[in-house]
């Protein structure tokens, strides 16, 4: 491990609220890659297979394989995710495959915060809080939308769990504005 991995530390250092009717977590520590070009491209879906081990995504989908996974954005980027002690090889790496080809690959973990909601009423914290239908949001599912007044990225990531990122500077808001979501008493009737 490199001494600038094992001195990095995530937004909220794993902060977690459990006492609500859903479980709120910042996730810790993610490499993060933003990947822009082509996405239609024979070289960037062989690059994208490689660094993340999943195809490029359908449009508004996040595919994962084990700890790694890509999500779309836009028509032309990608949310690469990866172990953060594997972000520097997997651009190099991104880098190398798509030589020749217009692309941009930048290095995103420690400008972006991860948090995880659960709970069997998960979404009833992000209905209170995103402009998505929630209801038909299927697993896999990915949406740019707002959490509350911020720019955020969410999924479902599970039956009964939710993944949103958000910008790193306004971390200590969204998870104050997950966590009072979730409190109990607070519920949707």
């Amino acid at each position: 491990m490199s001494e600038a991995i094992a001195k990095a530390v995530s937004a909220l250092d794993g902060k977690e609220a459990t006492g609500g009717f859903a479980s709120v977590r910042e996730a810790g520590l993610q490499g993060m890659i933003t990947l822009r070009g082509d996405l239609s491209s024979a070289k960037v879906k062989a690059a994208v297979k490689a660094a993340a081990g999943v195809a490029v995504p359908a449009e508004r989908r996040i595919a994962m394989k084990g700890d790694r996974g890509a999500g779309w954005m836009s028509p032309d980027e990608l949310l690469i995710l990866v172990p953060y002690g594997a972000v520097r090889e997997t651009i190099a790496g991104l880098n190398d495959a798509l030589a020749g080809q217009h692309a941009l690959v930048a290095d995103v973990s420690d400008a972006r915060a991860m948090f995880r909601i659960a709970g069997s009423r998960a979404d009833q914290v992000l209905r209170k809080l995103c402009p998505v239908d929630i209801d038909r949001l299927a697993e896999g599912e990915l949406r740019r939308t707002r959490a509350a007044q911020v720019a955020a990225a969410l999924w479902k990531s599970g039956a009964d769990e939710f993944t949103i990122v958000s910008f790193r500077s306004v971390a200590g808001y969204v998870f104050a504005t997950l966590e009072m979501s979730a409190r109990a008493g607070s519920e949707i009737a």
